[in-house]
């Protein structure tokens, strides 16, 4: 689905199409676009702009998507301009003139600043977790090689004899002041509601 189609009286070209999709980059985004979009729906109701039990259809919808796309008996569908329009136009296919709903009161930006802010926080929780394994990794190896001597270097020259675990260990001290930033990048990027 591309979202100006009704406007066009011919298919658009295909290179035009392939130039506007996202869908093939984006498509890692749909937990998130999901899970953001329950929760919209959950506020719509809530707020009363569209009935609760249209809510709670958008809702149990989006639910039924999530485990169809994860257990692979629904595929993105990659002639799809995006995910946010795959998961709209999915909804519309079940629900109708009810699916349609889910867009209102928001913007697109509005939902990738969401996917991609949640999709952010995964990721610097799985590499902060990848960092420290790979720490685990260079102190054992360190362990090992207390005494094995090494030449250190200084600006790409030779200096004064140290240990390989010396060696090792300043890698550490790196990596756990990487595992430091990514926290507060995590902090920062937490700013939101969905909060996890």
């Amino acid at each position: 689905m591309v979202l100006w189609e009704g406007r066009l009286k011919k298919e658009l070209n295909k290179i035009a199409s392939s130039f506007n999709s996202s869908i093939k980059f984006d498509s890692r985004l749909f937990i998130y676009d999901i899970m953001g979009s329950i929760s919209h729906a959950k506020m719509l109701g809530k707020q009363g702009i569209i009935k609760l039990k249209e809510s709670e259809l958008l809702i149990q919808e989006l639910q039924k998507i999530l485990v169809e796309v994860q257990s692979d008996k629904l595929q993105i569908d990659e002639s799809a301009e995006d995910i946010h329009s795959f998961i709209e136009g999915e909804l519309t296919n079940r629900l109708e003139d009810t699916g349609k709903k889910i867009h209102t009161a928001r913007s697109r930006n509005d939902q990738i600043a969401l996917d991609i802010r949640m999709y952010v926080k995964d990721e610097i929780k799985n590499l902060i977790k990848l960092i420290k394994e790979l720490i685990k990794v260079l102190i054992k190896k360190s362990e090992k090689n207390l005494d094995t001597i090494m030449p250190a270097y200084t600006h790409l020259q030779r200096a004064q004899p140290t240990t390989f675990a010396h060696h090792l260990m300043a890698y550490v001290e790196q990596f756990m002041r990487d595992i430091e930033r990514l926290n507060d990048c995590y902090k920062r990027t937490n700013i939101m509601p969905l909060r996890k």
